[in-house]
This record gives structure tokens, C-alpha cells and sequence, in this order.
């Protein structure tokens, strides 16, 4: 898929084939992610990706609202160094990475991190430092079924030009 086609049709993904992800498929969505913007080129991330069905279950039985990690083939876990634009610079990587997967067939869903009150445990669990936070869970897999193309807002709704109204 080109570009364009790739950020149109990229879509929340929470129902995957049991169709395992090759590994050099996992890496290359891994390295779009390290390709991101970051403040000052710092370049604070640290990306776990979780294929072990046992572990996935731990992250969806901690996960509130990512159940579905589960089933799905990987799971990324993508932590920052503690700095001042950690948050900015790692939601830059987990778009990356997001988009990367999708380019390759293997949908995703964003599940928050940052901020929840199991990040410490996921954290813990994965064998990160302290210093690290926890910015998302990013589900991988390939969809049961194409992802719907749910309606967005209408570019004429929220370009403005020069100011806003």
C-alpha cells in the first residue's frame, strides 16, 4: 500500500486470525516506530514485543480495556525514558508503528498506558526500569474480517485557514 493509503484506511483492529506474525514482519513494524520524530532526536523508547500466549494474557487480565490482547498473535508494549516530551515523542512511535503495521496486512489497537493505574505492574511485569513509563499497548494481528471504515469528520469541518471559525 502507498502512503496515503496506508493513513486512510488504518483502522482499530480488536478481532485477529490465529495466523502467527513472522518475526521479520514484527521487526520491521518495530524499526517504523524507531523511525518517529522525537524532541531534540532523543530518541527515549524501548519497544517489548510479547508473542508468548501466557504473557498476552497477563497484559489483557491487567489491561482494563485491552482484553482482546489475548488472542491477538503480539502484543508491543512501548515504554520512554522519563523526559520532559516522553509522552509526545512515544505516541510519534506508536503511530509509527501503528501505520507500519497496517502497511504489512497486520491490523492494531491502541491501548492506553500512560497515566493508567496498572502502567507500574505492566512495567514490572516486562522487566523494565523504573525510569521508564509506559505509553500504550498496541495489539497485533491480522483482522478476521477488513476493518470497517468508520466515518470521520469531514475535512471542510476541521481545516481552517489562518484562524479558527
Amino acid at each position: 500500500m502507498d502512503a496515503f493509503t496506508v493513513i486512510k484506511t488504518r483502522r482499530s483492529v480488536r478481532s485477529y486470525q490465529k495466523k502467527p506474525i513472522p518475526r521479520e514482519v514484527l521487526e520491521d513494524i518495530i524499526d517504523c516506530a524507531r523511525f518517529a520524530p522525537s524532541a531534540n532526536n532523543r530518541q527515549p523508547w524501548e519497544f517489548v514485543v510479547v508473542t508468548d500466549a501466557p504473557m498476552r494474557k497477563k497484559l489483557a487480565d491487567i489491561a482494563e480495556y485491552g482484553k482482546f490482547i489475548a488472542d491477538a498473535p503480539a502484543c508491543a508494549a512501548v515504554f520512554c525514558e522519563e523526559t520532559k516530551y516522553y509522552l509526545e515523542d512515544g505516541s510519534a512511535a506508536v503511530e509509527n508503528l501503528m501505520l507500519g503495521a497496517w502497511a504489512h496486512g497486520v491490523g492494531s489497537c491502541w491501548v492506553a498506558g500512560d497515566k493508567k493505574p496498572y502502567a507500574d505492574t505492566i512495567r514490572n511485569l516486562l522487566g523494565l526500569p523504573g525510569n521508564m513509563k509506559l505509553v500504550a499497548l498496541i495489539s497485533l494481528g491480522y483482522p478476521t474480517e477488513p476493518p470497517g471504515q468508520k466515518s470521520k469528520r469531514a475535512l471542510k469541518d476541521v481545516l481552517h485557514w489562518e484562524r479558527w471559525g
